[in-house]
């Protein structure tokens, strides 16, 4: 008789399949992955993931929601503590030390992630968190008046995602660093738009 499984077996499975889902759709692209080859590396038979999730592209979804969701996470906490301003930091730090997680959020073409209600709510939580720290400055008077925060937001993003794919790529040599890329990046934007940023 199949064992019973209680809520947190469920979950604990689901999580175990999600960590080795991540690392191996982040080295090969999901493409290159199997529900096969995924059963096979968490040592259970080719059916067992079928009991947790509808297909790999589920698992995807699942993989996905859950990086976007800590980015957010780690992302919300930092602003909070800076006060105001935009954490390029934080988000260097996340990126860098979680770079399977930020592959999927980043460098992962789902096209079906639109029906995936979890997956949409984590993903408009972390873009939130791209404008977050510019609209507190805002709120201090710190931009100027008509500034487009969410053009500012983007540009801003765009800088970060860059340096940190070039490090990821091991596109940069020393003394080179997507921090040492990112920073004066972040000046230059801030005065371009002629925003004040905390000292």
């Amino acid at each position: 008789m199949p064992k019973i499984l209680t809520d947190l077996d469920i979950e604990t499975f689901r999580e175990r399949l999600c960590d080795v889902a991540e690392q191996m759709f982040a080295s090969h692209g999901p493409d290159g992955v199997t529900m096969r080859q995924l059963a096979a590396e968490l040592g259970v038979s080719s059916m067992t993931p079928y009991r947790y999730f509808k297909d790999k592209d589920a698992i995807l979804a699942a993989v996905r929601k859950r990086a976007f969701t800590k980015f957010a996470t780690a992302m919300e906490e930092a602003t909070k503590q800076a006060g105001g301003g935009q954490p390029g930091g934080a988000y260097l730090a996340f990126a860098l030390a979680n770079p399977s997680a930020y592959r999927m959020m980043f460098d992962t073409y789902q096209p079906t992630f639109h029906e995936y209600p979890d997956l949409l709510a984590a993903m408009e939580r972390a873009r939130s968190t791209m404008t977050a720290g510019w609209k507190q400055l805002g709120a201090k008077g710190a931009l100027p008046e008509g500034v487009d925060i969410d053009l500012v937001g983007h540009l801003h993003w765009s800088a970060m995602h860059g340096a940190v794919m070039l490090e990821l790529a091991g596109l940069l040599r020393p003394p080179l660093s997507a921090a040492k890329i990112a920073e004066p990046t972040l000046i230059a934007l801030a005065k371009n738009f002629g925003i004040k940023l905390p000292s």
